[in-house]
């Protein structure tokens, strides 16, 4: 007679296709029952994972097509689905975060809306960082979007790809001092990112768990813009240090930034502080002119509202917009441009403001 705990040694096969933990132990699978030639499972998977419902459910099929003693699976839906606050797990405790070896600190940019720079943040406080003797790693988790490897002039490597399966390791491609992994590596520069949610939470996992990131200080996450599937998946996934929202000084902006900040928030993840882009523009000419573009005020605004630190108000010079021809983040091509100083700053600042571990 085909047992309970058959039953459970073949659904220890069943994985998460992000961590690629099995189900049973992050407790997705619950009451499995055998009851004459038929199978019972509850399934209570997480809000985040909802997606992957229907291959969780063909997989146990097919596993199960080959048992001759099986013949119907019955999956039950756990209740305590609807009732759970983002961030916590199918059996309604809080989901448990695994940490990425060797990663010291995670520090994730956000921004509410795209086109306020979140990018060129990310990839020049990485390096600022490394500049500062730290050990420094980038994940472009922009998979829609991947500009790191063009801001970097590395468009045209291919990062190593090592092992099978769950052994399978990325290794990370080495530039500016800082280690890069990034979804523009691994596609064709006008080929267009065609996912749904489950595919996207498993790349921004592969990513996180299989890149051979070595021993890192910090580990800087490039968010795509938004409150979407990335940010959920960063969230869900690895400890963080805290989040950087980046804003400009414009209303739209800023009422976006007031959604991405909110949604952290509601995850317990630190708001470490607000970066304002684009404060003001320096011309070439006449570098002790600054003239207001877009607006003014909407960092500081944020800022209070939210009871947050300002950490930087960035100019905008034309040393910055170069940067994205020739490959060479600004930190690096223009070390004594405002902006850079003002990227040093900002470096000073988040060590005040995290805890953390040197090397």
């Amino acid at each position: 007679m085909f047992t309970d705990k058959e039953a459970v040694q073949i659904l220890s096969s069943i994985k998460d296709s992000g961590s690629n933990r099995p189900l049973l132990e992050l407790g997705w699978f619950e009451n499995v029952s055998v009851k004459s030639s038929k199978l019972i499972i509850r399934l209570n998977l997480p809000k985040f994972a909802l997606s992957q419902r229907e291959r969780i459910v063909s997989e146990v099929n097919s596993a199960f097509s080959k048992v001759h003693e099986i013949t119907e699976v019955q999956f039950e839906i756990s209740n305590s689905n609807n009732q759970q606050e983002i961030g916590q797990s199918g059996h309604g405790e809080v989901a448990s975060l695994q940490s990425i070896p060797g990663v010291k600190n995670i520090i994730a940019i956000s921004s509410g809306k795209g086109g306020v720079g979140k990018s060129t943040v990310a990839v020049n406080l990485a390096c600022a960082l490394s500049q500062q003797g730290y050990r420094v790693a980038l994940l472009d988790a922009d998979i829609y979007g991947p500009n790191t490897p063009i801001m970097l002039g590395v468009s045209d490597k291919t990062p190593i790809v090592t092992g099978e399966g769950a052994e399978q390791k990325i290794i990370p491609i080495e530039t500016c001092g800082i280690a890069v992994v990034s979804m523009g590596f691994l596609i064709d520069e006008n080929q267009p990112v065609i996912w749904r949610g489950p595919m996207l939470n498993g790349i921004i996992r592969q990513f996180l768990y299989q890149a051979d990131w070595g021993e890192r200080d910090f580990l800087i996450v490039d968010l795509p813009p938004g409150t979407g599937d990335a940010q959920l998946s960063l969230a869900q996934a690895v400890p963080m240090s805290g989040v950087l929202i980046v804003t400009t000084p414009q209303k739209v902006s800023l009422q976006d930034s007031r959604r991405g900040l909110a949604m952290f928030r509601q995850m317990n993840i630190p708001i470490l502080g607000i970066i304002e882009n684009m404060s003001v523009f320096i011309p070439p000419d006449n570098p002790e002119k600054k003239y207001i573009l877009f607006g003014s005020g909407g960092g500081k605004l944020l800022s209070k509202e939210n009871s947050v630190p300002l950490l930087a108000q960035l100019p905008l010079e034309m040393k910055s917009i170069d940067e994205y021809d020739e490959g060479l983040p600004i930190v690096l091509q223009y070390p004594n441009s405002l902006t850079t100083k003002a990227f040093r700053n900002l470096v000073m600042s988040i060590i005040e403001n995290i805890q953390y571990q040197v090397k």
